[in-house]
């Protein structure tokens, strides 16, 4: 990687206290932990994270530890209730041992927009703090090979004190089996659709989907033929919530397009990606995104000279892999923000910290403005628009950008500044209908929801557990293609 994305050693960072949403609060409202850290409670906009826009339960007593540490202010989020008034506790630890994170990675780092860019996310954090390293250990999934053992392998030779599993077959059901045997390790797993954790196993991700949402926009607006396509990996939670938020931001922006989506059944099969994404150019589509790890679905569009939109990392500023000739808008998963939430509570000693983290545009890593990777940022958010190194509606293509409406750009421009925010989600404020097509999850005794069922009415904003765990079906309008 070129000079200019390279951290600098001696780079300096701040890190904001954050107020939190009501739906954080109200998670841990009621813990009792030996380990009790920081917390505040504010209303309003959190509302939309705990199901309701109505003001949460009064909270007399709030008390806030913060950890301090060499170069870094640990701080999480608990509350407690019931008490008459307000309490504020520091804490300074002394400079923290190293910690180490061991990756589980299902996939291969090179060519892949999704353990590569995990990868590169760690690298960052390892610029930022000098007690924290990382190891990896890849292709485990695709190789075939045992998870368990290449988690042992990360504690007792690399030292791991938080193991991380990239995809959920290189988490589950390994980790469950191993974490009582490691009580002090954090066990990590990405949840593809299954939500099982243990005290020390818990489960993560990044809601991609409100980037999502965003380039649905920018898409709904770029096409011509109005046909978009989508190569789709596996079907599972993970993607039908992907393609669930881009639709909605297609159909807000163009209600006459179209999402035409065709499954490869892998999240890595390039021979088999370029053969669905060829197909979907056939049906006439000239807008066209992936839900898959290898670059097939670009060379199809770069080929093709239709508009790519790409997903999980800036594909031009930080792989170099295309330009803003082809990619007409993408967005970035900072990995490092969904990280640096779990060292919080590993560095603050928490043997009960919350099971499950889904964190998203509101949660950031502060930054200076001379920042080699978004110059000029002060912010890193978890996740945001990003396409050669420019954010928000700059980071859409110079070329694709005289082809959207100024009302459009400025509807992205809003919908991102409510969603950073944390006052807006698309998943609360639309319904979800259900197409018919889906599947279903036994184990929940979960069948797909009939064609036209409205699942969820808007206005009200789902648990995390159901959009990670439950969201089982395709949304009424997007047409499979078989």
């Amino acid at each position: 990687m070129k000079n200019r994305k390279k951290l600098d050693e001696n780079l300096s960072l701040n890190l904001e206290d954050k107020k939190i949403s009501r739906r954080e609060a109200l998670s841990t409202a009621g813990k009792v932990a030996v380990t009790a850290i920081v917390a505040g409670v504010i209303a309003g906009v959190g509302g939309y994270f705990a199901g309701s826009s109505a003001a949460p339960p009064k909270v007399s007593t709030v008390t806030k530890t913060v950890t301090e540490t060499a170069g870094a202010t640990a701080t999480v989020t608990k509350t407690v209730p019931g008490a008459a008034t307000t309490v504020t506790k520091t804490v300074t630890a002394g400079k923290p041992g190293k910690i180490v994170l061991g990756m589980v990675c299902g996939g291969y780092t090179k060519g892949s927009t999704w353990d590569g860019r995990q990868v590169m996310s760690m690298e960052r954090l390892k610029k930022l703090f000098p007690w924290f390293d990382y190891a990896y250990d890849e292709g485990v999934v695709l190789k075939g090979r045992d998870p368990i053992s290449s988690a042992k392998d990360l504690i007792a030779v690399n030292g791991a004190n938080i193991v991380w599993g990239t995809w959920e077959p290189a988490a589950i059901p390994a980790f469950h089996q191993i974490a009582k045997d490691y009580p002090d390790v954090y066990f990590l797993g990405i949840v593809g659709s299954d939500v099982s954790s243990e005290r020390n196993f818990l489960r993560v991700f990044i809601r991609q989907y409100q980037a999502m949402y965003l380039e649905g926009l920018i898409a709904g607006a770029l096409t011509k033929s109005n046909k978009i396509g989508a190569a789709v990996g596996p079907k599972c939670v993970q993607n039908y919530r992907r393609m669930a938020a881009f639709w909605l931001g297609i159909k807000e922006a163009n209600p006459d397009a179209k999402l035409y989506v065709k499954y490869v059944g892998e999240w890595y099969d390039p021979p088999k990606e370029r053969e669905v994404s060829l197909a979907l150019v056939d049906l006439g589509v000239d807008v066209l995104t992936n839900y898959t790890d290898s670059v097939e679905p670009l060379k199809v569009c770069e080929s093709k000279g239709i508009w790519y939109v790409s997903k999980d990392a800036d594909i031009v500023g930080l792989y170099e892999w295309s330009t803003t000739d082809t990619v007409a808008i993408g967005f970035d998963t900072r990995w490092s923000v969904l990280i640096y939430e779990i060292l919080k509570e590993y560095l603050a000693g928490n043997r009960y910290p919350d099971r499950l983290f889904f964190v998203g545009m509101d949660k950031h890593i502060s930054l200076p403005e001379d920042n080699p990777w978004v110059p000029g940022e002060t912010i890193l958010p978890a996740v945001d628009l990003q396409n050669n190194l420019k954010v928000g509606v700059d980071a859409i293509s110079p070329k694709a950008r005289p082809e959207i409406s100024e009302d459009i750009i400025k509807l992205v421009d809003r919908r991102r500044r409510q969603m950073l925010a944390g006052a807006w989600d698309p998943f609360c404020e639309y319904e979800l209908v259900s197409s018919g097509e889906g599947v279903p999850i036994p184990e929940l005794n979960l069948e797909v929801p009939p064609k036209g069922e409205v699942v969820k009415p808007a206005g009200e904003m789902p648990a995390d557990e159901w959009l990670l765990g439950k969201l089982n079906f395709q949304l009424d309008g997007i047409i499979l293609v078989k």
